[in-house]
Parts: structure tokens; C-alpha cells; sequence
């Protein structure tokens, strides 16, 4: 697991954090502004925060789990609590799209029903008032309704402030399309997957068969396009590739390139100032073992 020991810098002053990975090697960063902390405590340092925005089918999730186990890291799939807010309102016989009325009724949802993530990596569960509804809120369906009703402020305010509170209590690697952006705009790293459409397509597309469920490359495709028309239209934290974000292109990329450049970054990010000795800086470098190779290729799951 990832532990985190802090201090304060005897040079220039301020909490740092110090991060020790699964490998025994060991990286620091500064503590984020404290208006995004729970506590400035310094035995209580904000846990390491990794943001992964963008499309469905560009590899969020298959990249965020993988760089969470690297880690020692949660993985958050913020875009399962929108999907099961939507599986609330598909049960209520609501349909997109939302017209004022139903606006007031799936946020009244959002606000007065339980939502949780059980879990690690792939066993990762999704809990609506103890209902495992994991398997239920992957349908194309659902995933259209989750993008309707992620478009709701009063359910955007209150999913955020539950992200925000997981994220700060245990730190992680949170996957969706607004976290670098809205949810964690100082994480301490922050980044944008992408692929081409046609990539996109075919990976929902082996993904849903995956689950029994059957649909052409052609209607996959489509179905994207309308949803990621909705997600970059919205008014409310509208998809973009926020300011400081990596953007990684995984069309053709393994999952081992990807995992591999998202280290990387993440060390260059990570070797800040240690300590001064006798007027020199003494910095801290690459952690060598952490690219271990995953050969595997990118299949996403849906999100």
C-alpha cells in the first residue's frame, strides 16, 4: 500500500508530503491549497489524488485500475454513481429527455438515496441503498440516462460533494469527465484519454458483448456520438480537457504504454525540493520498478 509521512520543509517552509509506493520506492509532492483539504494538520497530509477525465471507450477504466493497484491507490469510478442515479430514475419511469419536472424529481433521487462504492480494482461494487446494482447500470440505456442526468446541477452538487469526501479521506485514483476539471482541479496529477472513434466503438463494443449484451460497432458508435454531444454541451461542468491535464491518445497504444507514460508523468510531477544540505537542493528521482510491463491491450469497460 501507498503510506504518507509529513513534514515541513526547513528551507522554504510548507507541508510536504512524502509517498511511499508498494515497491519500497519512495517520491513527495506539496500539499494541495487548503481549500481543497479536509485538514491542515500536518500528521494529517491530503492523500495523493489522481485524475483521469475523458470519452467512454478511451480507456478510463481499465488505466485507473491498473495505476490504482500500481499505486496502492482506491479506485473511484465516479461516472457508476451518475449511472446509478440514472437507474433510479429509469425505475421511475423517467425518460431523457428530462423535461422540467422530472429535472425536480431526479434531483430530489440524487439527494434522498445512498450511494456507494465496495471494493477494490475489478471487484469494485455498486451499492444503491444496499442493492448491488453493478451489473444493472452497465446498459446502453442506462448509460444514456446517466449522461441526461448528469447534466442536472442539484445532482452534479450532490455527487460532487460525495466524490470530494471519498477523495480527501483515502485518496485514489478517480476516474469520470469533470474530476480535473471540477472535483479535484489541484490533483496532483491530471489527465485526458482519448482514441479515435472508431477505437472507441469497437472496445464498447466487445465490452457489452463481454456482458451478453448485443450491438452492432455501427449503433455503439452512434450511441457515443449522442452521449459525448451531451457531455460537452452540457451547461453544468460541461467535458473538456481541463488546464494542466496530460492528454494521452490510447488508440494505439498497449496498456502497458499507457500505464507506463501516466508514471512517468506522474514522477516528473512528484521530484520537488527534500531538503537543502549545506546551500544544495537535494531532489528526489525516478523510482525505477514502478513501470513494471503490462502488456495487455486497452479494453474498456463502460463509463
Amino acid at each position: 500500500m501507498t503510506t504518507t509521512v509529513a513534514r515541513v520543509d526547513s528551507a522554504g517552509g510548507g507541508l510536504w508530503a512524502d509517498l511511499t509506493y508498494n515497491d519500497g520506492s519512495v517520491s513527495s509532492r506539496k500539499k494541495a491549497t487548503p481549500e481543497m483539504s479536509s485538514t491542515t494538520d500536518p500528521v494529517n497530509p491530503e492523500p495523493l489524488i489522481i485524475a483521469i477525465d475523458g470519452p467512454s471507450g478511451a480507456g478510463k477504466s481499465t488505466v485507473a485500475r491498473l495505476l490504482a493497484s500500481r499505486l496502492g491507490l482506491p479506485y473511484i469510478d465516479t461516472g457508476a454513481m451518475y449511472r446509478a442515479v440514472g437507474l433510479l430514475a429509469a425505475r421511475g419511469g423517467i425518460e431523457p429527455p428530462l423535461d422540467d419536472e422530472d429535472a425536480a424529481a431526479v434531483s430530489g433521487l440524487a439527494e434522498n438515496h445512498r450511494i456507494e462504492l465496495s471494493g477494490t480494482g475489478r471487484d469494485v461494487r455498486v451499492l444503491l441503498d444496499g442493492e448491488d446494482v453493478s451489473e444493472a447500470i452497465r446498459t446502453p440505456e442506462c448509460a444514456l440516462m446517466a449522461s441526461a442526468v448528469s447534466a442536472l446541477p442539484a445532482v452534479r452538487r450532490a455527487l460532487v460533494a460525495i466524490q470530494r469526501r471519498i477523495g480527501l479521506q483515502s485518496g485514489g485514483i478517480m476516474e469520470g469527465r469533470d474530476i480535473g476539471s471540477v472535483v479535484f482541479p489541484d490533483a496532483a496529477l491530471k489527465v485526458y484519454l482519448t482514441a479515435n472513434p472508431a477505437e472507441r466503438a469497437r472496445r464498447r463494443q466487445a465490452d457489452l458483448h463481454a456482458k451478453g449484451i448485443e450491438a452492432t460497432v455501427d449503433e455503439v458508435r452512434r450511441q457515443q456520438q449522442q452521449r459525448d454531444l451531451q457531455d460537452s454541451t452540457r451547461s453544468d461542468s460541461p467535458l473538456h480537457v481541463a488546464r494542466g491535464s496530460v492528454v494521452v491518445d490510447t488508440s494505439e497504444s498497449t496498456l502497458d504504454e499507457v500505464v507506463a507514460r501516466l508514471l512517468a508523468e506522474l514522477d516528473e510531477r512528484m521530484e520537488i525540493r527534500l531538503d537543502t544540505v549545506g546551500g544544495n537542493t537535494v531532489r528526489s528521482r525516478n523510482h525505477g520498478g514502478l513501470a513494471r510491463r503490462e502488456s495487455a491491450p486497452i479494453e474498456e469497460e463502460s463509463s
